[in-house]
């Protein structure tokens, strides 16, 4: 039986969506890639249960999900499609928004039986991990490949079984939360590994659905964590992404993410780590709360990347208050300031919503000023999009949509400035990287992703095959336009 899975959104997706992948390979089913392009082109190999991993955070990845699930339903018409996430998890008529074409574009209706399709929202996308275990417990599906109205049949089965269990999803901050299953053992769509130490979020920002779908922060016991790490370390996985909701939330029997980040540090060898995105208002907690500059203090560590992505969502400090984050422009430039100092130019990202309701232009202006003036390597600009059920649905003074075009322009046009200001500074210097899947066979390019977040293609030398996930040494050339890369690189050891 064959298998694929779509993944929309952010890394935590990505990571939840690698386990249900291994949790199905291990039970024999073989996976068929989804690849780049919304929608799988029907080939003479068909997988029988497509999995579709959705988001809400905007309103453009609720459309390009539906868009998406549509298109899985016409094009494999005889298959079970499974969608859950974060869009799942907030919208319950989700099944008949799709089936009857209520919203989105209706001449990509999906005039099909609903028996194919099953929702499962964000908070039970963790029995996922069991239904491969299920459907080979009841029969030989997974080897002989048997009817699809069998496969449906069981599915329909276990789903109805799982709707009469509770949630395990516990809010005081124990790891038992059957959020924190999702610990693969092979990953298949990436070099690098991923570690949840965290999910849900206590802040409800006035803009934000995803704490609405993932619940109140939650963390994974540190002893787990460390557990979770060795076996990657172990298993020769060279660097692991540390992700979350919200991993600056970090909260387990009085230890913060300063002081997990030592004690996993202390617990492994060789393993590097890097975090995914991380709030402006740094915590200042010691390992073992005693207060001070802990945070900062452990980033210093050179097994920790030097590559840091910072929510700020606006530079404006009126902007700021009215979307209820807890920091100023103040703190974004301290923050910015002190990583600078603690590591060499290290690659600086960060997230801005453009357009948001009552955002003059004078307060656009302070966002700008305030990136243009820290210099980031890459800003993530997006229109301001209003969720149902967050107080910023219903705010007024609502930008129009060619002001929030244009500032999403002007922001990404600097955002191209700033990365190739970045690449140029790291021209002729060394690097760690980590080895990706993938060659580019015509040069003998061998892709790579930086210490400090560059996309590289490396010239391997002396006929060395570099294995996908292995660390290499390697020296910065510059950018090569010809390519789809930030720059070439040559290795040297």
């Amino acid at each position: 039986m064959f298998f694929s899975a779509y993944t929309l959104g952010c890394k935590l997706n990505q990571l939840e969506t690698e386990a249900i992948t291994d949790a199905f390979c291990r039970e024999g089913y073989r996976l068929i890639p989804w690849g780049d392009s919304a929608s799988m082109k029907p080939g003479s190999v068909e997988p029988g249960i497509l999995v579709i991993n959705t988001c809400t955070v905007t309103s453009m990845a609720e459309q390009k999900a539906r868009r998406i699930i549509r298109k899985a339903l016409s094009e494999h018409s005889n298959n079970c499609i499974i969608v859950t996430g974060c869009y799942a998890q907030v919208t319950p008529e989700l099944a008949d928004e799709i089936l009857d074409g209520s919203r989105g574009n209706n001449a990509n209706k999906a005039t099909v039986p609903s028996g194919r399709l099953f929702i499962i929202p964000g908070e039970n996308k963790y029995r996922l991990l069991d239904l491969p275990g299920f459907l080979a417990s009841e029969t030989h599906i997974t080897r002989t490949g048997e009817s699809k109205d069998l496969l449906l049949g069981l599915i329909s089965s276990w789903l109805s079984s799982q709707a009469k269990l509770p949630c395990e999803r516990q809010e005081d901050g124990a790891s038992a939360d059957g959020a924190f299953r999702f610990a693969p053992e092979k990953f298949s769509a990436h070099s690098r590994g991923f570690l949840k130490i965290q999910d849900g979020c206590d802040k409800r920002c006035a803009y934000c659905r995803v704490s609405i779908a993932r619940g109140k922060s939650r963390s994974l016991a540190p002893a787990e964590a460390l557990k979770q790490l060795l076996f990657l370390e172990q298993r020769g996985i060279a660097e692991v992404v540390l992700t979350g909701v919200n991993i600056s939330q970090y909260r387990y029997s009085g230890m913060t993410l300063p002081g997990l980040l030592d004690f996993l540090l202390k617990g492994t060898d060789k393993i590097r780590l890097r975090l995914s995105s991380i709030e402006p208002d740094l915590p200042a907690e010691t390992p073992n709360g005693s207060g001070g500059d802990a945070f900062f203090k452990v980033l210093e560590n050179q097994r920790i990347r030097p590559h840091f992505h910072l929510s700020l969502q606006s530079g404006s400090a009126k902007t700021l208050a009215k979307m209820g984050r807890s920091y100023g422009p103040a703190d974004i430039e301290r923050t910015v300031n002190r990583l600078r100092q603690i590591r060499d130019d290290p690659f600086l990202a960060c997230d801005i919503i453009a357009g948001f309701p009552g955002e003059t232009e004078d307060d656009f202006n302070d966002t700008y000023s305030l990136i243009e003036k820290a210099g980031f390597a890459w800003i993530h600009a997006f229109p301001f999009s209003p969720r149902p059920g967050t107080e910023a649905f219903d705010f007024p003074e609502r930008v129009s949509e060619k002001d929030k075009a244009r500032r999403v322009e002007m922001l990404t046009n600097l955002a191209r400035k700033g990365h190739r200001e970045y690449i140029r500074r790291w021209a002729g210097r060394e690097v760690e990287a980590v080895v990706e899947a993938g060659r580019v066979p015509e040069k003998g390019f061998v892709p790579a992703v930086s210490e400090n977040y560059l996309k590289l293609l490396v010239k391997p030398g002396d006929g060395t095959i570099l294995a996908p996930g292995s660390f290499i040494r390697c020296r910065i050339l510059g950018k090569e336009t010809d390519y789809s890369c930030d720059a070439l690189a040559e290795r040297i050891n």
